[in-house]
């Protein structure tokens, strides 16, 4: 049987990517910056072929150019990388602990990143006993108001930011429960800040309700959110408890330490 990674191919189709991706090799073999003249011998491109490339991501913040004609890796692929690190070490950190708490309430324990204005599904623990239709997918996206992830994130930001959010995205509904009005959706993330917990009551999909609880790391920030999804009719208050405790135990695995009420 051909596995699935045999059949891509082994360059980028497009030869700028490719010519990109080995630019960024050159750059990557070098502590010090890197002169464009011996990154055009290194790469065999022509100086204005990889001084062009070098420009465009100069102004991404992929590569910095300390002085001229010299050039090395950028910041933003550090912070692209620490944010794949992060995702991976919450994913890594939060399995164990959603399969017990799926274990618990038979039905389906989803784990959520903010990436932009959507909420993305990194990782899931169901079983076909949960009678869920539907199951959020690995890698599905959703947007932030139409989830209980998604507000706790939107909870976590400042008015001005879901003033921007809300005129960005327009507050565009799926259901007739969608939170389509900006002073709606601001009660809703005042109630979230208030509970410390988030729902989506159809708000995404006709017949789903969810609970969520947030995820922190060591800085006390918030890097995720823990949600229980179940039919309208089957999601049972008492499990928020459950999700809330699971929610911190893998913020305690990650290094947070929960303020202590006085």
């Amino acid at each position: 049987m051909t596995r699935r990674n045999d059949t891509l191919p082994s360059h980028p189709s497009v030869q700028v990517l490719e010519r990109t991706f080995t630019l960024l090799e050159v750059l990557a073999s070098r502590e010090e910056p890197v002169s464009l003249k011996e990154i055009s011998e290194k790469t065999g491109l022509h100086p204005s072929t990889a001084h062009r490339i070098l420009n465009d991501l100069t102004i991404g913040r992929f590569v910095d150019r300390p002085e001229p004609g010299a050039y090395r890796l950028g910041m933003r692929l550090l912070e692209l990388g620490n944010l794949v690190k992060a995702r991976l070490s919450v994913r890594d950190t939060a399995l164990g602990p959603m399969r017990e708490l799926h274990k618990q309430i038979q039905q389906p324990v989803n784990l959520s990143v903010r990436q932009g204005d959507e909420i993305v599904y990194v990782e899931r623990a169901y079983s076909e006993r949960s009678g869920m239709q539907v199951v959020r997918a690995i890698g599905g996206r959703a947007p932030l108001h139409l989830t209980s992830v998604g507000k706790l994130f939107l909870a976590a930001d400042d008015p001005q930011r879901v003033r921007a959010y809300a005129t960005r995205t327009g507050l565009m509904g799926n259901t007739r429960n969608s939170l389509t009005q900006l002073p709606s959706l601001e009660r809703e993330l005042a109630q979230c800040r208030r509970l410390g917990m988030a729902r989506d009551n159809e708000e995404l999909e006709l017949g789903v309700r969810c609970m969520a609880a947030g995820i922190y790391d060591d800085q006390g920030k918030l890097v995720a959110g823990l949600s229980i999804s179940a039919p309208s009719d089957r999601l049972d208050e008492s499990w928020a408890a459950k999700l809330q405790a699971t929610a911190d135990e893998i913020s305690a695995s990650l290094g947070y330490r929960k303020p202590v009420a006085l």
